[in-house]
């Protein structure tokens, strides 16, 4: 009987290698967003866990007001304001990406602006700019007040 190790090695080598902003930009504006919108909800869990140690109910809770679209939506123009020309060319293009599916709580221009914040953190993470994107996660959390509270 054989085992199947997972290999880390390889995983640790795409790790330390960032993309080249001409290879991020080979990304369809979704499958930015697909990896955007872990980064988003990452930094909005260690946001609301340093905050408080609250309940995991009252966590997940603060959590979905954080990252559903009418938030980030409503944080577009603010965060739109503190990008370089470059970086409000990979928003516009997440925002302008097609087949997005609306969901039924969202409006789709909400929905569309969601997706370009997601695009845009998934291009700066790919990219290796995480300073970049703690400051423009502040910015966005900033922007509107915190609704987790």
């Amino acid at each position: 009987m054989t085992s199947r190790a997972l290999n880390l090695t390889s995983y640790t080598d795409m790790r330390e290698r960032f993309l080249t902003e001409r290879e991020a930009n080979n990304y369809s504006p979704l499958s930015l967003a697909f990896l955007g919108d872990s980064v988003y909800d990452t930094l909005v869990r260690e946001h609301l866990l340093r905050r408080a140690n609250m309940p995991v109910a009252k966590l997940h809770s603060a959590k979905i007001k954080l990252v559903c679209a009418e938030y980030q939506s409503a944080a577009y123009d603010a965060l739109a304001e503190q990008l370089t020309e470059h970086e409000l060319a990979v928003l516009k293009r997440g925002r302008n990406a097609t087949g997005n599916t609306v969901p039924k709580h969202a409006e789709a221009v909400q929905y569309r602006r969601a997706t370009a914040i997601e695009s845009l953190f998934g291009y700066l993470f790919l990219t290796g700019r995480n300073e970049r994107i703690r400051e423009l996660f502040g910015v966005i959390i900033s922007s509107e007040g915190d609704a987790g509270e």
